[in-house]
């Protein structure tokens, strides 16, 4: 599953989560998770949307609650395209 915020909340999201656990960056914050640095870097450009696992992760060591966010679950093949498309002529 996929979690898609409100433009630009995404951004301030990963902000609040780098300040309540006394992070000084993101690359500190991607080491603790390990999570690839430029991967946890477009989820802050809100170039990706954050994997569920990953929010559920950010929420529990930040102690943010996750009814207090306006988001909106993705399923995994969200943006996906069917391939098949081109080849499949008939």
């Amino acid at each position: 599953m996929r979690v898609k915020f409100e433009k630009g909340k995404q951004r301030q999201f990963i902000k609040e989560v780098l300040v309540k656990v006394n992070s000084p960056s993101l690359n500190d914050l991607s080491v603790r998770l390990n999570i690839s640095y430029s991967t946890f870097k477009k989820y802050y450009n809100e170039l990706r949307l954050l994997p569920s696992e990953l929010f559920e992760n950010l929420c529990f060591i930040s102690g943010i609650k996750t009814n207090s966010l306006r988001i909106t679950f993705f399923g995994n093949n969200w943006g996906q395209v069917k391939g098949g498309k081109i080849s499949k002529r008939g």
